[in-house]
């Protein structure tokens, strides 16, 4: 038994050469007229490949039951064999340990494959579950033959079936629950209850219920369907949410009062059955087959209808060779396009689209008659069994042909759908379609299918051409420009232009026959086909060539739109300009903002709308330049209008004003239009452009001969003062207002001598040219740098003292009040020298203690081996130690200095030393002096030494705080010093 499932192909495969009716040849090599190559390079697996278990039973199978990979047959009399498929491997034998001659009639397994119900022969029946070894009878059903049960597949679990319906073989139906759990002391049973709830009849006598079916619809509705020998009944309702558990009776009791919805057939070969195909796991069914005397009658089921749940119902007949006193069909089973028929010693396969049969299979002899066929619904395979052998088919691309079918019945859709994956077939059925719909005179619908095939372009292109159907031809011709690819550019350009060709003569048509409708209609179509974002490359190269076709059908507006398309703006703009629709094309200059398209296009609108081409420019703002647009303004600003002039200055204001523009030919140019044709602004514009000469964007040399060439004088000043000339700001400024000329004679205030000669110009013009004494006396207070002295000799011989009476004594009393402070000053300069020869006393006699375990703060060694420095802060170092630390920081003035000072130093020392050495006597007085002399001289340049080295701490003073952002090493040296520490 260990080898209990491994599977082996069966030598005897018999195909019959219905399976293959209808197929493509497979022999078949070479080019269709499609273009597809039709050739097969293997062998196709059949559609439904038989497979032989390895398994030889001990003793004969008397039934047997597949569902969600559990496997349960019962063998001889007593023995009960179940198998997981995934572990087969592992069989699990039980027996059933009956005394009596009864045997197991059928075995009915749920959709779970958890629960197992055993109908004996004897009425009884026994309930055996997957996790348990034990066969438990049910005591509630015994007296019943069980022939079909409906599993509940929504409440039904590994633990419990929830409610069920039961049939028996006197069309009773009954509704009943199973528990897998043991119950309790005093209630054992697994079966929770079991009671009847409908009857079934034939002919006014009961009826085996030989199959029942139980399924959920939309919106909590049910349907139950059960079979008896010839009739097939439909029970409908909805059961209230949430009590399902209460069972199915209320849709049994909804329908007692109407007669039951039946099929019913003549013909009564002693039992049926029905069997569903499901799409998806947990889903409803969507078909059926019902094996029955007169064939089988099989369709769709759809739940939404309130008649009945079967739609599209077609009845096979049973072909001659099928016998129903010999030869009568067994089982059925129910695929997506095919029922399985088991005959006693074969299978047919028939499919549902056209009732053929397709594949035949007889086996041998030697396995004994056929004795059931099953379907599992979770694994899709189709199990057979006789009484010695087991079988199981593969049912493989089941759809692999289907789309023949639905194409001979001109179902195209659904064609399509069944070789979306087979490119060649696909072809086939669009180029059918095609051709079906051309003959119906369906052209449009004819030449979207042709654009998808593979057929010849010229022969479909000519096909509609003879028919006359430029619509039509459009169409195909959309569709297939569609369809190519972007490098296929040859072809893209043929179809474009010849796709504008046929919408610039359609467009023809229609405007001579007056069809405003159309007409619009197929010109929004044109346009949205020269808008086109994935042919607008192809458009773009070849624009030339559309514009000669549509100026070919003189066609304006079109050409202006593809103008737009291309974004060729000049073109439009042109247009526009050459039609003296000037505001158009602002509007497609504003629009669009090409500022090399303003600066080309403004001259000719400023000529015509000069306030709006402003505005445009205005809301343009940075983009633009106003350097490139300054000759059109000039040209129009010397013979323009007043409102062509108004509107220049409205600009160069904003640039100045708004945009903050800066460069001088800009203001330069707005000086003139001031000086020109606004004096008034003029004045006010030099006040806020700056006082200084840095702040100024214009030329002042220009500003100020344009200001001179018009006589605006107070404007010239202005500039006078600007350029710092300041004397002729107030020679001018003299002739206009003696005010102004006050104002200018303050300015050099970093110059008293220029000031107090340009306040003597003044007070020289009030006394000889309007000879007001006055005025001259106000100069005085005006000016603190003036004295009476000083404007005296401007005044005549005969003026009289009493005019100047005020002023001289004012001025002696400023002298006497001016020697006082200078006397006040030289006491406090006094006092101050003094301090500071007493502080110079005191930090002579001031003085430090060194222990002699101090060490230099540099190099770390006694400080008291060499000359060394001590500073209030505490830190000591060697003298040569100082001087290391301190030279790398002093400037290039100071390093020079201290080398000189150097010098001196050692030629100092080497004079001492000389005089060291014996002298004459006579000479003893000189040497004295002149050693003196030498010693004062040493000691200043040893004192100018320490002024450069010792002047602050190195530590703590100015130079360690300069050298905070200098590295610890330096970066001349960085590499030597990082060499040598590796």
């Amino acid at each position: 038994m260990a080898s209990i499932l491994d599977e082996y192909e069966d030598s005897q495969h018999t195909r019959q050469s219905a399976q293959s009716h209808g197929r493509l040849g497979s022999a078949n090599i070479g080019i269709t007229h499609s273009g597809f190559v039709n050739v097969r390079l293997e062998e196709e697996k059949p559609i439904f490949n038989k497979q032989r278990i390895d398994f030889t039973p001990p003793e004969k199978i008397n039934h047997l039951a597949v569902c969600n990979n559990q496997l349960c047959m019962s063998l001889g009399k007593d023995t009960l064999l179940r198998i997981d498929l995934a572990k087969p491997d592992q069989p699990n034998q039980i027996e059933l340990g009956r005394k009596d001659d009864s045997r197991v009639h059928k075995l009915f397994l749920d959709p779970t494959g958890s629960h197992l119900l055993i109908s004996l022969s004897s009425c009884e029946c026994l309930y055996l579950n997957r996790n348990t070894q034990k066969v438990r009878p049910l005591s509630r059903w015994r007296g019943h033959l069980v022939e079909s049960v409906g599993w509940n597949k929504l409440l039904g679990s590994d633990s419990s079936t929830g409610p069920v319906l039961v049939g028996t073989s006197h069309g009773l139906i009954f509704e009943a629950e199973i528990s897998a759990s043991e119950g309790s002391l005093f209630n054992n049973n697994a079966d929770q209850y079991f009671r009847q709830i409908h009857s079934l009849e034939e002919d006014g006598r009961p009826a085996p219920v030989c199959c029942i079916e139980i399924e959920r619809g939309w919106e909590n509705k049910f349907f139950i369907i059960a079979t008896t020998r010839k009739r097939l009944f439909q029970f409908v309702g909805k059961v209230a949410e949430g009590t399902e558990q209460q069972g199915f009776s209320s849709i049994f009791a909804q329908n007692q009062d109407l007669l039951p919805s039946f099929q019913e057939f003549p013909v009564n070969m002693g039992y049926s059955e029905i069997t569903f195909y499901t799409s998806k796991l947990r889903s409803s069914p969507k078909a059926f087959a019902w094996m029955m005397g007169n064939g089988v009658l099989y369709g769709q089921l759809d739940s939404v209808r309130p008649d009945s749940l079967l739609s599209d119902i077609q009845v096979w007949e049973y072909t001659p060779d099928i016998d129903l006193s010999f030869n009568k069909p067994i089982s059925i089973v129910l695929t997506q396009f095919h029922f399985l028929l088991l005959l006693p010693d074969r299978v047919k396969a028939i499919c549902t689209l056209n009732g053929q049969v397709v594949y035949e299979d007889v086996f041998p002899d030697k396995f004994g008659a056929l004795r059931r066929m099953i379907k599992d619904p979770v694994g899709g395979l189709v199990w057979i069994y006789t009484e010695k052998a087991v079988f199981r088919y593969h049912i493989q691309r089941e759809s692999r042909d289907v789309w023949q079918m639905y194409m001979g019945m001109s179902k195209f859709d659904l064609a399509k759908e069944y070789c979306r994956d087979r490119p060649e077939c696909m072809d086939m059925v669009l180029a059918k379609e095609a051709e079906h719909c051309f003959q119906n005179k369906r052209y449009i619908e004819s030449a979207k299918c042709y654009a998808l095939t593979q057929n010849y372009f010229e022969e479909i292109a000519l096909k509609f051409i003879e028919a006359k159907q430029e619509d039509a031809l459009k169409e195909f011709l959309l569709k297939k420009l569609n369809n190519l690819k972007p490098n296929e550019r040859t072809q893209i350009t043929l179809l474009v232009t010849w796709l504008a060709e046929l919408y610039l003569n359609r467009i023809g048509q229609l405007e001579s026959d007056l069809n405003a409708v159309i007409f619009q209609e197929t010109r929004d179509e044109f346009r949205q086909f020269l808008g086109s974002s994935k042919h607008k490359e192809c458009l773009f190269n070849n624009r030339s060539t559309i514009y000669d076709l549509l100026a070919s059908h003189g066609n304006v507006d079109d050409m202006v739109y593809f103008s737009v398309v291309m974004q060729d703006y000049e073109r439009v703009i042109s247009h526009y300009c050459q039609h003296d629709d000037f505001t158009a094309a602002l509007e497609v200059l504003a629009k669009h903002c090409d500022e090399k398209l303003f600066y080309k296009f403004s001259p000719v609108l400023m000529q015509h709308i000069p306030k709006k081409v402003v505005d445009a420019w205005i809301q343009m703002g940075k983009r633009l330049d106003p350097k490139k647009l300054i000759p059109a303004l000039m040209n129009y600003s010397q013979m323009g209008s007043t409102q062509q002039i108004n509107e220049t200055i409205r600009y160069m204001e904003f640039c100045v004003y708004e945009l903050t523009v800066t460069e001088e030919a800009i203001h330069n140019y707005l000086l003139s239009l001031y000086a020109k044709y606004r004096p008034d602004s003029l004045l006010s514009y030099l006040e806020q452009a700056g006082t200084h000469s840095s702040e100024i964007h214009y030329d002042l040399k220009y500003a100020l001969r344009l200001c001179a060439e018009h006589g605006y004088l107070k404007a010239c000043v202005l500039v006078y003062k600007i350029m710092e000339l300041y004397e002729e700001a107030v020679d001018l400024a003299l002739k206009v207002d003696v005010d102004l000329a006050k104002s200018c004679a303050d300015l050099p205030e970093d110059d008293e001598e220029l000031r107090k000669k340009l306040w003597l110009k003044i007070a020289k013009h009030v006394v000889q040219e309007e000879k007001d004494v006055k005025k001259a006396m106000n100069c005085l207070s005006s000016c603190n740098l003036l004295k009476i002295e000083d404007i005296l000799p401007f005044f005549p011989d005969f003026v009289t003292i009493d005019h100047f009476k005020e002023a001289i004594c004012g001025s002696l009393e400023e002298y006497n009040q001016h020697i006082e402070e200078l006397k006040q000053e030289m006491e406090e300069a006094t006092e101050s020298a003094k301090r500071i020869r007493e502080d110079i006393q005191e930090m002579r006699n001031k003085y430090g203690v060194v222990d002699s375990q101090e060490k230099c703060a540099s190099c770390d060694f006694p400080l008291l081996n060499r000359p060394f420095y001590l500073f209030l802060c505490g830190h000591m170092f060697h003298y040569d130690c100082l001087f290391q630390e301190v030279t790398p920081h002093l400037s290039v003035y100071k390093l020079s200095r201290l080398e000189e000072l150097q010098k001196k130093l050692a030629a100092a020392t080497q004079s001492s030393k000389s005089r060291h050495r014996a002298a004459p006597k006579d000479e003893g007085d000189t040497a004295s002096l002149g050693k003196a002399s030498a010693g004062t001289s040493r000691e200043q340049v040893k004192s100018d030494i320490d002024d450069i080295i010792a002047c602050e701490c190195v530590y703590c003073g100015e130079l360690m705080i300069k050298s905070i952002d200098k590295p610890f090493i330096d970066p001349d040296k960085f590499e030597e010093e990082k060499s040598s520490w590796l």
